[in-house]
């Protein structure tokens, strides 16, 4: 059977992902407000995948219609099925979002609409638009709207319909964005003094309730309110411009962006006809399938930042960051890292170890220089600040900081910009390809010698996202990956002639070539009938050629167990096809960032920690590092963190099963929550350090 046939499709299997996000908002084990900032993980997830895949398959469509063949499939098709899969999944949010409103009410929390306000509440709500809210609306009356590429993609906006009930003024439309990105969507209403009671009403509300202010001094006192949103195509379209600076192009894009087509458009089932109609009229969207009824409230991505009015037990604890052993025996990280390698464990480990590195090395005498590679930079970031601070030292600094990390592009501009400013080196990497590896390098002069200190991480380097992301991390003071992560920076900059490692695994030079050797030769130690296996944990799962290898190394008889928290195309457990293969997605508290790879290697297993999915845009287009772990602690160490992970049976679906995302059942009648226990394990691996 050929692979088209026993695979699925990539924007597919996404869904299947974003529906296991779901599932944790359905899952009433899971702290009420946690399971309403899950909607707000779903709702933003499907937001993207609209403005950047769905966008992508309408370009499809344009460019190349009636010449399916050279695609192997059909977008025509395949939006259907998107479409039908939303709509699914669309009933599914609508029904957990009611669940979860009426399981607040049981914990005495309750949402109110601009009808349900008592007198108290009422003037509470009038001083509080008038003080925050009043300032930041800026009206549109939708007759005088002249460029509706000018409204704001992403946003919500209330389509309010203005009359005067004697008849003396003409009816009116306008449209007031908002301004959710400012001020909280959230605001916590007094209560009373006989009750325990909580009250949230949400600022559309406040401005349905409060809007007459705005309006009465034009005659109209009737006001209804509704809901639309819609979502533009982000791609970036970078002209080629010799005169300008890639800076100065991004910018540009980013304004087109702004300006994107809209791919989707919803609004509360609500409105009038005859409103709706002026209102697409208006904004030039034509009626298709990208238009969606719904409900009252859009842009759920904001109950990701829903507050917690009632008791701690309402969400997950906090789990303290674990001191590493390693940086308790010294002042000094230079000599923690040169006694032995370390591996972090973010956000098990602080972050902040990262930070103190650098600062340690701003003001480090013997520091002659720092090399990092940038991806997505904290808005405020330390990380940063501490680059600078070396720079003012006096130190050689480079950065290599991604411009075009897609939805990041303008705070890495002005990130890009204050390092040129305080005279760091910034280097833009090539068209058609993004730096996605995440390094540091220090070169440090001992004894007369260059020594290099080498940070080597699955992540970001975003002390933000660090606090939810799970990533791993390498700290090293192996002189020769110092070498060739020297050696990698320099291909950044040149990669017209790469030279050749002996370490390091890199991209888009060789990386897919080696996986797939690392891949034959547990081919061939099964066929021989050695030891035979592989342990992947990763992202994504899509590249066809890695795909292929999977294939034949199951039906020689390879056992491979897969983690793969978002997309797989691979279709596991097959007979004769890929039953040796066993993949998992575990969703929780923490989103699974890191990428690791384990290879039986007959009975001398090769460990990688590496910045790169298995898809042809990591394999083609990016600058990507795998890294070995040569440490034989830190390698049984990341052994166990895959134990326990593969053994979970609280959080773990089976990716591509049917029906989709069944939860994994195990032998153990004790219940296996990973992220748990890995926080557990680490913590006792600091204790008796």
């Amino acid at each position: 059977m050929t692979l088209l046939h026993k695979h699925i499709n990539r924007e597919l299997s996404w869904l299947q992902f974003n529906e296991r996000v779901l599932q944790e908002a359905m899952d009433t084990s899971v702290p009420i407000i946690e399971r309403l900032r899950f909607l707000g993980i779903f709702s933003n997830n499907r937001d993207e995948f609209f403005r950047v895949r769905v966008a992508s398959i309408r370009r499809m469509m344009q460019v190349i219609p009636g010449k399916e063949e050279k695609l192997g499939f059909s977008p025509r098709k395949l939006l259907k099925d998107i479409q039908r899969t939303v709509e699914q999944q669309e009933e599914l949010f609508t029904n957990t979002f009611r669940k979860i409103i009426t399981d607040l009410e049981k914990e005495h929390i309750f949402f109110r609409s601009e009808t349900e306000l008592t007198p108290a509440q009422e003037s509470f709500v009038q001083h509080y638009f008038q003080e925050k809210v009043r300032p930041l609306l800026f009206p549109i009356i939708l007759n005088n709207l002249s460029n509706p590429d000018a409204l704001r993609d992403n946003s919500i906006y209330l389509a309010l319909w203005l009359r005067d009930s004697s008849g003396r003024v003409n009816e009116d439309f306008a449209l007031v964005r908002v301004p959710s990105d400012i001020i909280s969507r959230f605001l916590l209403l007094p209560g009373d003094n006989k009750s325990n009671h909580q009250y949230i009403i949400m600022l559309d509300d406040v401005i349905r309730f409060a809007m007459g202010d705005i309006f009465k001094p034009f005659g109209y006192d009737t006001f209804d309110a509704y809901t639309i949103k819609f979502t533009r195509d982000a791609e970036l379209d970078i002209d080629n411009d010799i005169k300008k600076s890639f800076i100065e192009l991004m910018e540009e894009s980013l304004k087109k962006r702004k300006k994107g087509v809209p791919v989707r458009f919803v609004y509360d089932n609500e409105i009038p006809p005859h409103l709706l109609k002026k209102l697409l009229k208006k904004l030039r969207i034509t009626e298709g399938d990208h238009l969606r009824g719904g409900g009252r409230y859009h842009n759920f991505k904001d109950f990701m930042d829903m507050p917690n009015p009632g008791s701690s037990d309402l969400v997950y604890p906090k789990l303290a960051p674990i001191p590493h052993p390693d940086f308790s025996r010294d002042a000094s990280i230079f000599k923690a890292i040169k006694r032995n390698d370390i591996l972090l464990h973010y956000p098990y480990h602080s972050f902040q170890y990262i930070v103190d590195l650098l600062r340690e090395a701003s003001i480090d005498p013997k520091v002659k220089s720092i090399k990092m590679t940038f991806y997505r930079a904290a808005h405020h970031s330390n990380v940063i600040n501490s680059l600078i601070n070396a720079a003012r030292n006096g130190k050689s600094v480079t950065v290599y900081l991604e411009i075009k990390a897609r939805f990041d592009e303008a705070n890495n501009i002005y990130w890009a910009e204050k390092l040129r400013e305080e005279g760091v080196n910034v280097i833009k990497t090539l068209p058609g390809f993004k730096v996605h590896a995440k390094l540091i390098l220090i070169r440090r002069e001992e004894e007369d010698k260059n020594q290099y200190y080498t940070n080597i991480s699955t992540g970001n380097f975003n002390e933000s996202t660090a606090k939810f992301y799970t990533d791993s991390s390498l700290l090293t003071n192996n002189r020769e990956i110092g070498k060739e992560v020297k050696e990698f920076f320099h291909l950044i900059e040149s990669p017209f002639n790469p030279p050749k490692f002996k370490h390091l695994s890199i991209a888009p030079t060789s990386m897919r070539n080696h996986l797939i050797k690392m891949l034959a030769t547990e081919i061939k130690n099964a066929k021989e009938g050695k030891e035979a296996w592989a342990i992947i944990k990763l992202n994504n799962l899509v590249d066809e050629k890695i795909v292929r290898k999977l294939l034949q190394a199951s039906q020689a008889g390879v056992k491979i167990k897969m983690i793969v928290r978002g997309i797989c195309v691979l279709m596991p457990g097959i007979k004769d096809f890929s039953e040796n293969i066993s993949v998992i997605s575990i969703i929780d508290i923490f989103l699974e960032h890191p990428r690791i790879f384990v290879f039986a290697n007959g009975g001398n297993p090769h460990y990688f920690l590496s910045s790169a999915d298995w898809m042809i845009r990591n394999f083609d287009h990016r600058f990507e590092v795998a890294t070995p772990v040569y440490d034989k602690k830190l390698q049984q160490e990341l052994w166990d963190i895959l134990q326990i992970q593969l053994k979970d049976n609280v959080k773990a679906r089976l990716v591509n099963s049917n029906p989709p995302n069944q939860y994994k059942q195990t032998s153990s009648k004790i219940p296996i929550r990973s992220q748990q226990v890995i926080y557990e394990y680490l913590k006792q691996k600091s204790i008796d350090s």
